[in-house]
């Protein structure tokens, strides 16, 4: 929570305290001076405090007097603070949500190579989750106001307004973007931002959901290098639990599909050694070093090799995939500085 809007809150809570002691001090010394009923001393004490200007429910003596000047006095001031601190706090309140989004804007505005989430329905939330557990720097994109007031304690990189909107677009930064990911719940909306984004930003990569099997081309053509249709891969998922559910199981334990605990690493070989002078898997011995071991290779044509064997160069340009534990994928992590 913000300082100030915390500081503020903790004026009120005290504005709040001191009305209620206020009260309870004017309730019972009516009751004990002048002996009135509980309910003529919560009258009397709300007609003084409130300064309407009603007649007394009975004379009061000198002692009663006093005591009810003295209460007149105490509520004026605390009235008056109770007032004052609710208007700035209104105030404030209206300045800062100007004052926050101008500093995430600005914040926005230096990331490079970041990810877009069009959408903070279910999938965007799995999206940010799985992106945030990565430590990968994300822009939010969502029109329902009520869904940004929801996350605000976890502050979120939010922008509010319309992904189909190029102004939208290029305030979240896709001019500058390494990846969109349109995750609107309308398969049209997202056909739409799909075709925006990828006249804005030729090279970027364009993930995007969809909800009918018929708007898979569609989103294809219009630019997106991935469409994922959720209701089929849980159709699959479900449909694998009973075919070969002991391999489903292992591969829900990974922390690729989960959210912390991560198993499997994605490696550009440029971060493992310099590739001027070409090694192999066998070369760069990370089973010994760190534990994890090579599942997958991909070269820089985009050619996937499952379990590659250990004589496969790594040549520039190439990647590796690893499987470990979590702690060897952390150790894997901080021997070459992976981020």
């Amino acid at each position: 929570m913000n300082p100030v809007i915390k500081f503020f809150r903790t004026k009120i809570y005290t504005a709040v305290f001191l009305l209620s002691l206020l009260l309870a001090i004017g309730v019972i010394g009516f009751k004990v001076m002048s002996n009135y009923s509980w309910v003529d001393s919560i009258y009397m004490t709300v007609i003084t405090i409130t300064t309407v200007g009603f007649g007394e429910v009975q004379p009061l003596d000198d002692n009663a007097k006093i005591f009810t000047i003295f209460l007149i006095l105490a509520s004026v001031i605390i009235l008056g603070y109770a007032i004052t601190v609710i208007t700035e706090y209104i105030l404030s309140k209206n300045d800062l949500e100007e004052i926050k989004q101008k500093e995430m804007q600005k914040k926005i505005d230096s990331l490079k190579n970041h990810i877009i989430i069009c959408g903070f329905g279910r999938n965007g939330k799995q999206a940010a989750r799985k992106l945030t557990a990565y430590n990968k720097p994300f822009v939010i994109i969502e029109k329902d106001k009520e869904v940004i007031e929801k996350h605000e304690e976890d502050e979120l990189p939010f922008i509010f307004g319309n992904a189909n909107e190029d102004d939208t677009l290029i305030e979240a930064g896709v001019d500058r973007a390494s990846t969109l990911i349109s995750a609107l719940p309308n398969d049209a909306d997202n056909l739409f931002v799909v075709l925006s984004a990828r006249q804005i930003n030729k090279s970027m990569n364009i993930i995007s959901r969809a909800s009918q099997e018929t708007s898979y081309k569609k989103l294809k053509l219009a630019g997106a290098n991935n469409v994922i249709l959720p209701d089929r891969i849980g159709g699959d998922h479900m449909a694998s639990l009973v075919v070969v559910p002991d391999l489903v199981e292992f591969i829900d334990n990974l922390g690729i599909v989960g959210e912390r605990n991560i198993n499997i690493e994605e490696v550009v070989v440029e971060k493992l050694y310099n590739t001027g002078e070409v090694k192999t898997i066998k070369d760069l011995d990370l089973r010994r070093k760190t534990g994890c071991t090579v599942i997958g290779f991909k070269n820089g044509k985009g050619e996937y090799l499952v379990n590659p064997e250990a004589d496969t160069k790594l040549i520039s340009g190439s990647k590796i995939i690893v499987l470990g534990r979590h702690e060897q994928i952390q150790r894997l992590n901080s021997l070459y500085d992976i981020k």
